[in-house]
């Protein structure tokens, strides 16, 4: 008899209960899935189940084993599965939670091409800056940047590196001139990003090293970084932003960047999703898609 075959009919007869609801459920009769519980147990040379006329109930070794079972069988699933993939479209509702500037400028410009590629798709994008639970929100997929709490269940993969750059409007740099180090930051009018009440600090690489950290003190603290890049193009001070936000303002000159000499901090992008022993294609798919093509929308 094959193994795999009597594991299934096994873990069938333990989950319903009985060799009737089992045989029932796969279309046998009661004594061929007796024979293949006994086939096992021949095999294995140990009882799995101990039974009576009214009942059956597991030995402690079949308790172990029906364990063991489901994750095999679970496994082997996952393994067809994959070959049934490659055939594949992806298919049916994708609900992507992102935050809310980053997922409208580079998340949301991939995810919609993507969907575009696969008309079996249906696309929920919810953008938003609060945290949100995978399960309890009911998302397939989360896009998160910067560093990431350990989350039970919870797999994660960087998909992108955004860069964070100080930069500043020509006239304000004319008028109080440009900053050469680091140092030099608290000098200046500087226009920070602050969030339930907490302001966020500007980091620099220091190699292998613990990033220096510096606090500006400002008269201007925003929750939005859009309008920071807005209040620095007006030649309100200096401004700590991802590259990837003044990229336009940078090309035409109403922002130029400043403390070159410094690396610019990066900040990484990572996919979430929950874990499971089978991946649906649409969330790899578009995984795998986030992964190609972020890169371009981030540098």
């Amino acid at each position: 008899m094959d193994r795999l075959a009597s594991m299934d009919v096994f873990v069938k007869a333990v989950d319903l209960g009985s060799f009737a609801a089992a045989a029932a459920a796969l279309d046998l009769s009661a004594p061929m899935v007796g024979k293949h519980v006994r086939f096992l147990e021949t095999r294995l040379g140990v009882r799995l189940l101990n039974r009576t006329t009214r009942r059956q109930s597991l030995t402690e070794f079949g308790r172990a084993y029906y364990e063991r079972c489901r994750l095999i069988l679970a496994e082997a699933q996952a393994a067809d599965a994959l070959a049934a993939d490659q055939f594949a479209e992806p298919r049916g509702r994708l609900r992507v939670a992102l935050p809310a500037l980053y997922g409208r400028y580079c998340v949301a410009p991939v995810l919609l091409d993507f969907a575009r590629q696969h008309p079996a798709l249906e696309l929920d994008l919810s953008l938003g800056d609060p945290l949100i639970d995978l399960a309890e929100g009911n998302f397939d997929l989360a896009i998160r940047t910067g560093d990431l709490k350990d989350e039970a269940g919870v797999m994660t993969r960087r998909v992108a590196r955004q860069l964070m750059i100080v930069c500043a409007a020509p006239a304000y740099i004319a008028q109080h001139g440009e900053p050469r180090q680091i140092a030099d930051i608290h000098q200046h009018a500087t226009i920070l990003y602050a969030r339930g009440g907490r302001v966020r600090s500007w980091l620099f690489p220091r190699g292998g090293e613990v990033p220096a950290e510096i606090t500006p003190q400002s008269r201007f603290r925003l929750d939005d970084m859009a309008a920071i890049a807005d209040a620095a193009a007006a030649g309100m001070g200096l401004a700590w932003l991802p590259s990837w936000l003044v990229r336009a303002e940078l090309r035409s000159g109403a922002l130029r960047q400043v403390l070159q000499s410094e690396a610019e901090f990066p900040y990484d992008c990572h996919a979430l999703w929950l874990a499971t022993p089978h991946l649906p294609l649409k969330i790899r798919a578009a995984i795998d898609a986030l992964s190609a093509r972020l890169p371009a929308y981030t540098a």
